[in-house]
């Protein structure tokens, strides 16, 4: 006997939170699924917070800095990375959350949910053609960089666990790894 599962759209994940049938429930649609987010710690809150203040004083208005907001990838797929870096649209965002095309970059912080990030995260942000997206690994204190999205998944990894980053929409803009991972404020 094959199971198988309903998949939802966002239109329908829409309606749950609106009837209240998600209140009180942490979780968010990837791929027509709706999954639990783990509870975020401490060290996890602290630091998409201070990376989030530090990605705004390096972009200035060059972007807009979103931290845990949704964005709506497709009509199944509606998550709430740590941290978007999007196009600055001013009050387009009162109507809708950025789209694929409005998304510069993604940035998850993961300590319990690192399988989640870098799997079904990965290639929902992957199909969509986000073109860059960053997993701050907070056990083993690396950044994974994940670019060049093609066929279902990125093409390109990179760990890191020093020095800086320029992302690719913003090749002047050199991101501490250190910063991100919590290790120095400078």
């Amino acid at each position: 006997m094959t199971l198988t599962t309903a998949k939802w759209t966002v239109d329908d994940y829409h309606q749950m939170a609106v009837s209240g049938i998600l209140a009180g429930r942490r979780v968010e649609l990837l791929q027509g699924d709706i999954v639990e987010m783990a509870p975020e710690g401490p060290e996890h809150a602290y630091l998409a917070d201070d990376a989030s203040k530090y990605l705004t004083q390096l972009l200035g208005d060059r972007a807009q800095v979103r931290d845990s907001k949704l964005i709506t990838l497709a009509p199944d797929s509606e998550p709430e990375p740590d941290i978007a870096i999007v196009r600055s649209l001013g009050t387009v965002y009162r109507q809708r959350h950025p789209y694929p095309e409005d998304v510069f970059w993604l940035i998850e912080f993961a300590q319990s949910s690192l399988v989640k990030d870098l799997k079904p995260k990965r290639a929902t942000y992957a199909i969509v053609g986000i073109p860059e997206y960053w997993v701050v690994n907070l056990k083993a204190r690396q950044v994974v960089v994940l670019c060049d999205p093609a066929a279902g998944d990125y093409q390109s990894e990179q760990i890191l666990q020093s020095g800086t980053i320029a992302p690719q929409a913003f090749a002047n803009v050199a991101v501490s790894i250190s910063r991100l991972l919590g290790q120095s404020h400078n």
